[in-house]
């Protein structure tokens, strides 16, 4: 419970959310913290008024137990989906989880209520020998093959500026982003270079204009107003069809990686599993 308590204090910087994350109290969280300090002989976290801050110490503990921690518990997820009669469980990047799989989700369940899906998000690739997943949604360079896994496209990534309706009426040829803001996704850093050179823009500082943690944030700036983004087709679609999105520009970039679906081979004799991944490529077939 200690490293529990630690590494939710650590996501949290508060000893307070850990608690409520944990369902203990504050005290609690902060009792088993400073037993597991006296255990390793080492302070984890610099206590202050309100707010706790990791020592060089602490952090160098959570990024070697963060990992171990996030198999525990997704092993032991497993374990408890598989005696309640079994969830499939699928990892996928949080933007395409927000908008394309969410929204869709439904119509799975109104077909097969029988079957639950437990979803992960995570930017970082699926190690099918150390993650517990049954698939997972990776962008992928077109054609590979890995050994025991099976890939099956489900979606191109085709790139393209997008902006609020209202900021698209001053954009007339691509040269008119010189006026403009540009939003960046980190995920995806070069996307405005590679649409730049794609649509033969020259002499635009592509590097420059805020950066979010997630596409899905640089999305939303873009439908705030904010500034022009570089939308990906699969996840903006829906915000163009209903007005939310603009497409300014004609020019759209094909990446190379498109979105796979990927299992391992074993997991293809798994009905549970076959009847998502069919479900999963007929709505990637939809659109």
């Amino acid at each position: 419970m200690g490293l529990q308590a630690f590494a939710a204090a650590a996501r949290h910087l508060s000893f307070l959310h850990a608690a409520r994350e944990l369902n203990v109290t504050p005290g609690a969280i902060s009792r088993q913290i400073q037993n597991l300090e006296d255990f390793l002989g080492e302070r984890l976290f610099f206590r202050h008024h309100k707010r706790v801050e990791l020592t060089p110490v602490g952090r160098d503990y959570l990024a070697e137990i963060a990992a171990p921690l996030e198999r525990i518990g997704a092993a032991t997820a497993r374990i408890r989906d598989d005696a309640a009669g079994g969830a499939v469980s699928i990892c996928a990047y949080p933007t395409f989880a927000i908008r394309w799989l969410i929204p869709r989700w439904g119509r799975f369940y109104d077909r097969h209520p029988e079957i639950d899906i437990r979803l992960t998000t995570s930017l970082n690739p699926v190690d099918f020998s150390r993650d517990d997943y049954d698939l997972a949604i990776q962008v992928a360079p077109e054609g590979e093959t890995r050994d025991g896994l099976i890939l099956e496209k489900m979606a191109e990534v085709e790139v393209y500026p997008v902006c609020s309706p209202d900021l698209a009426q001053q954009l007339r040829t691509p040269a008119d982003l010189a006026g403009q803001t540009l939003i960046h996704g980190a995920p995806r850093p070069l996307d405005w270079r590679h649409w730049c050179e794609a649509a033969g823009v020259e002499d635009l500082d592509h590097t420059r204009g805020p950066r979010f943690e997630s596409l899905n944030l640089a999305f939303q700036a873009a439908i705030e107003g904010l500034g022009v983004a570089v939308g990906l087709d699969a996840l903006v679609r829906d915000d163009l069809a209903q007005g939310r999105l603009v497409k300014p520009f004609a020019t759209t970039r094909r990446s190379h990686h498109p979105f796979y679906l990927v299992y391992p081979e074993a997991k293809a004799r798994d009905p549970r599993v076959r009847t998502f991944r069919d479900w999963l490529l007929e709505e990637a077939a939809a659109g």
